[in-house]
């Protein structure tokens, strides 16, 4: 009888231990995956300003590898947070592993009525998304009738 359980508790142990290591080793190529995906972020210049005002945004990817594959040729996706998007798609030259570069700035202008406007920023693939960042833009009414609108 001792044996028997000595030996299932054995069994269970090295099951225990086998998991465990796959599991290890499953968070070690997560972890390695997330240290070359590049990070994205957004920043407005001015983020503050007096309608109608012209604001430039630029994301940025930073860190990671530079030729991290899923993050080649992106659709790039601008929410105005004022019901309008832009949307741009790339030509770019397939995939090479070791060769190919990904693009690690985006820039664009888009002009502002009176109001708090939260841009997103978002890069994708088909329909899947890869990365997102937002940032926050206060606008002040102007004089005119027209920045009221």
């Amino acid at each position: 009888m001792k044996s028997t359980l000595r030996r299932a508790i054995a069994i269970g142990v090295t099951g225990f231990a086998v998991a465990a290591g796959g599991f290890a080793a499953h968070a070690q190529r997560d972890t390695k995956e997330e240290n070359q995906r590049p990070k994205l972020s957004l920043k407005a210049q001015p983020n503050v300003g007096i309608a109608p005002a012209r604001v430039v945004l630029t994301a940025e990817l930073t860190g990671g590898s530079n030729d991290f594959q899923e993050y080649y040729c992106p659709t790039v996706l601008w929410d105005w947070a004022d019901g309008t998007e832009s949307e741009s798609t790339f030509d770019c030259e397939p995939y090479e592993a070791g060769r190919s570069e990904i693009k690690r700035r985006y820039t664009v202008q888009h002009t502002f009525r009176a109001g708090a406007h939260k841009v997103w920023v978002r890069l994708k693939r088909n329909d899947r998304l890869l990365a997102s960042a937002n940032v926050t833009i206060q606008i002040q009414p102007g004089r005119g009738i027209e920045d009221e609108r």
